[in-house]
């Protein structure tokens, strides 16, 4: 029996997630006659290091896992296990041939065998589940929780966690990208007839009050909150919803602070305005948790709109400013792009979402 499947949105973004990591930071590419394959051939690489083989074994493995799941879900019976296993190799094969032309990346065919085999693992696994009936209990237990649409809904909703790994001058504060555009197209318009129509930099931005902060808080985590609200089938199961969701935005929100600023730094977050925030966002919820569809997508919508004026008026302060160059020079510098496009376009995203799904929904 065929089914629509979000594990083929998950298993597309993760192969985007692996091309950007392995092809980063996509210049310097230089022309040749022909794409090299003497790599391919060569004698297996003399140095390596845990971390490289682990990585490219275990990168792979989601990969398979959810090519796996989509194709077993969507009606692809004994071709599943084979072409779940095939394609990571295929594309890890292509990935591996790309950087023969850019002269930061070197191929290997290490790589390429441990990419295969970390694809070979995660489409067995997958297999093996589907075998033993858990992917027809998941499939029931998620019919059971949430509405017969929620593919798209619950797909943004599991991003949501990942962009806030990208760190914010406010906690929880995604989305704030306007300065940047502005000087963005400044700088392409300069010297043009254009240039008059962007705007001129306007006065100093001024931080937020207290008060402010910890609105853009609940506002910030009150429309995750209304979008799984808008998938979820039932009052009781929301209940469980809202603590599980602010506990492990929670934990994301340390553990970005743990890789930025140190471990001992993880909690230095948790002021008494976020904690302000966060405890209205709690209370906020549980209220509105016998809310209908339509009218939590609309709530979703005006809390997005108005965090997102709160906080494309925050300046960057110059601690910030500087510790983003942990991310975007530093250790995480093939993950940082992702998070990054992650944490700015996450908001707007979930905006055009909850703009379509408010016509779907019936009244």
């Amino acid at each position: 029996m065929k089914h629509r499947s979000s594990a083929w949105t998950l298993a597309l973004l993760f192969a985007v997630l692996v091309l950007y990591a392995s092809l980063y930071p996509f210049a310097g590419w230089r022309s040749q006659a022909g794409l090299s394959w003497d790599w391919l051939l060569a004698p297996w690489p003399r140095y390596w290091t845990a971390l490289d083989v682990w990585s490219n074994l275990l990168g792979y493995v989601p990969l398979g896992f959810l090519l796996a799941l989509a194709m077993l879900r969507t009606g692809w019976g004994a071709w599943s296990w084979p072409m779940a296993a095939l394609t990571p190799f295929l594309f890890s094969l292509g990935i591996e041939t790309a950087q023969t032309l850019l002269p930061v990346r070197v191929p290997s065919n290490l790589d390429l065998a441990l990419n295969g085999a970390g694809g070979l693992i995660g489409a067995s696994l997958g297999w093996t589940l589907d075998r033993l009936g858990l992917v027809r209990r998941w499939s029931r237990w998620r019919a059971d929780w949430f509405e017969p649409d929620a593919h798209g809904g619950l797909v943004l909703l599991g991003l949501w966690f990942p962009a806030l790994l990208y760190p914010a001058p406010v906690p929880f504060g995604l989305g704030q990208v306007w300065e940047r555009v502005e000087a963005t197209l400044r700088e392409w318009v300069a010297g043009t007839p254009f240039a008059q129509w962007v705007p001129s930099p306007a006065a100093p931005l001024q931080p937020l009050s207290p008060l402010a902060e910890s609105l853009s808080v609940l506002l910030c985590l009150l429309a995750p909150l209304m979008l799984g609200f808008s998938q979820v089938r039932s009052v009781g199961r929301r209940l469980w919803l809202v603590p599980v969701l602010l506990f492990v935005a929670a934990g994301v929100e340390g553990f970005s602070y743990a890789l930025t600023y140190g471990p001992e730094h993880a909690w230095a977050w948790v002021t008494p305005q976020v904690l302000l925030g966060c405890g209205m966002a709690l209370l906020v919820a549980l209220a509105l948790v016998a809310l209908p569809r339509r009218l939590c997508l609309v709530l979703m919508l005006l809390g997005l709109a108005v965090s997102l004026t709160l906080l494309n008026r925050v300046p960057q302060a110059p601690y910030f400013a500087q510790s983003l160059e942990v991310w975007e020079q530093g250790r995480f510098i093939r993950f940082h792009g992702i998070s990054q496009w992650l944490g700015w376009l996450w908001p707007w995203v979930a905006l055009l979402f909850g703009l379509l799904a408010v016509g779907r929904v019936p009244r």
